[in-house]
């Protein structure tokens, strides 16, 4: 296997591109009824291990058939995903010191251990700042600290985002050490039973609604040996104006304290208060699914580009009393509508067009619920991880106008960077930072799973830039539904794009590298030796 330095990847990117795929062409019909059915209440929100489910893998399983295209994980189209489905009880109360908490109006609570019931018993409650613990950034809130079986309380996103200093982890651009991810998987390492998530709009990057909504109905996480009994006990939220009333009630000023929180050196302060909850589960043991097809190099057949949107959303839920579906058609209907576009028109080309090295077009599923599918693709790839040259993925597309710009999702962050650059300069656009780095965009959708494993990817995703309303009103809402009203110029424009990226990826021999050292960075070295 050959692997280009960046010397080599810019002469390749400043040739002329020799026997690359002839333009993309969209089928707007096929296009619009791929969203439509994906995104129909019979498939009711595309919920893994659900009547959805099923039916979305039959669609996109007779989709990749009737192109002709190969099972992408061996003589299977499917890859099984071994998983639990977790349903808390909804009637829980949360009791922190002499007051009570909501259920989904002040606090929401759920777990991935595999087990019938959790309790917090007189748990001591601690406010540790922002819950991380960053040696690279000399950043450490629980040094010195015990929190084992302790109820946590910690600050959403980074200080980076708090304080905008550029000197402060990175600034406004959240780091992976303000996803809430991080948080639960780090107070699991120091041995805290429970952690609550202090929400606020802004650093947060979504309402109370979206948390409400992916935190109050069936979770769904892989599963280890050990049931996942060394993961956090609970991992809860706790409404901002409620997490006031809980510090005053502890004679204690949250607004101080999370000024406070900010400086390197934050010591935590105990509550000197109990929590108590109690969470009942069912539980049911299934396997969900991954989708993914095959489209064979010419040359390089042992060299694989994955082409990749998320089937799976959030199925039902209840809204103003009412149980409603949570369509998804945006996200990820369309990612996925364009993942099948872009099999069609490369399973067309012949020839020289033909791509060299091997594509998978994949669609994996509960991503919704924290990468489920994507980490267990990463860590069980159909080949290994050194033949994955770069996994692209659509998160979102903009159905409306097109516009003069593509979005890139971090900056400096590995040699792909310089496709977008590229491909959007051929189209006359222009290439534009993330406006809102501080959501941590980078770290909420599937290509992270496999950045983790080393594999380097763009991400693709127009939520909320080319439509100010969605975010507001219809991100993981009900709202977010088919609509066809839609011009699909900006659906046409990025998948003209994207398949210029694809069919230059696949006709090189380039490796592309990550820039800045990182564990990905490490961890590709690793497959690279």
């Amino acid at each position: 296997m050959k692997f280009t330095s960046v010397c080599g990847l810019l002469a390749t990117l400043l040739t002329p591109a020799l026997a690359l795929a002839a333009p993309f062409e969209l089928d707007e019909s096929s296009y619009r009824q791929d969203v439509k059915t994906l995104a129909s209440d019979a498939f009711g929100g595309r919920a893994p291990l659900s009547t959805g489910e099923q039916l979305t893998l039959d669609y996109l399983t007779e989709a990749f058939k009737e192109m002709g295209l190969e099972p992408g994980f061996g003589n299977s189209y499917l890859q099984a995903v071994p998983m639990a489905r977790i349903t808390a009880d909804q009637n829980m109360q949360l009791k922190l010191g002499s007051m009570s908490f909501r259920n989904g109006e002040e606090f929401t609570a759920r777990t991935q251990r595999v087990t019938p019931k959790v309790e917090v018993q007189d748990s001591e409650v601690v406010f540790v700042g922002y819950g991380i613990n960053a040696p690279e950034y000399g950043w450490n809130d629980f040094e010195g600290l015990d929190v084992r079986g302790k109820t946590l309380i910690v600050l959403v996103n980074d200080p980076g985002f708090a304080t905008q200093d550029p000197k402060i982890f990175k600034g406004n651009a959240m780091t992976y050490y303000g996803r809430w991810t991080y948080k639960y998987e780090e107070a699991a390492r120091q041995g805290a039973e429970a952690v609550f998530i202090v929400h606020e709009t802004a650093p947060a990057a979504y309402g109370w609604g979206v948390v409400r909504n992916s935190n109050t109905n069936t979770k769904y996480t892989l599963v280890d040996k050990d049931n996942n009994a060394s993961s956090v006990g609970v991992m809860g939220w706790i409404q901002h104006d409620s997490a006031k009333k809980l510090f005053s009630q502890a004679g204690l000023d949250f607004d101080t304290l999370k000024q406070q929180a900010v400086n390197k050196g934050f010591k935590a302060v105990p509550l000197k208060l109990k929590a108590n909850l109690t969470l009942n589960n069912k539980i049911e043991l299934a396997q969900s699914h991954n989708v993914a097809a095959l489209l064979p190099g010419t040359e390089h057949k042992d060299e694989y580009l994955v082409m990749h949107a998320h089937w799976d959303h959030l199925g039902k839920t209840i809204e103003d009393g009412k149980e409603v579906v949570l369509n998804g058609a945006v996200d990820n209907a369309s990612g996925v509508a364009g993942v099948l576009a872009l099999a069609k028109h490369f399973k067309q080309q012949k020839g020289i067009d033909a791509p060299k090295r091997s594509i998978l077009f994949s669609a994996f599923t509960a991503e919704e619920t924290g990468l489920i599918g994507a980490q267990y693709f990463a860590e069980n790839p159909p080949v290994p991880t050194k033949q994955l040259v770069a996994f692209l993925n659509i998160d979102g597309m903009n159905m409306g106008k097109g516009v003069d710009y593509i979005l890139r999702y971090g900056e400096g962050v590995s040699e792909l960077e310089q496709y977008l650059n590229d491909a959007a300069k051929g189209q006359g656009r222009s290439v534009k930072a993330d406006p809102r780095p501080q959501n941590g965009l980078m770290f909420r959708s599937d290509h992270f799973a496999l950045a983790k494993e080393g594999v380097p990817g763009l991400l693709f995703m127009s939520l909320g830039d080319t439509d100010p309303d969605y975010i507001a009103h219809k991100y993981h809402k009900a709202a977010d539904d088919y609509d066809p009203s839609w011009s699909l110029d900006g659906v046409r424009q990025d998948l003209a794009l994207i398949s210029d990226i694809l069919a230059r990826l696949a006709n090189n021999n380039d490796w592309p590298q990550w820039l800045e050292d990182s564990d990905f960075k490490k961890r590709r070295a690793q497959d690279q030796r």
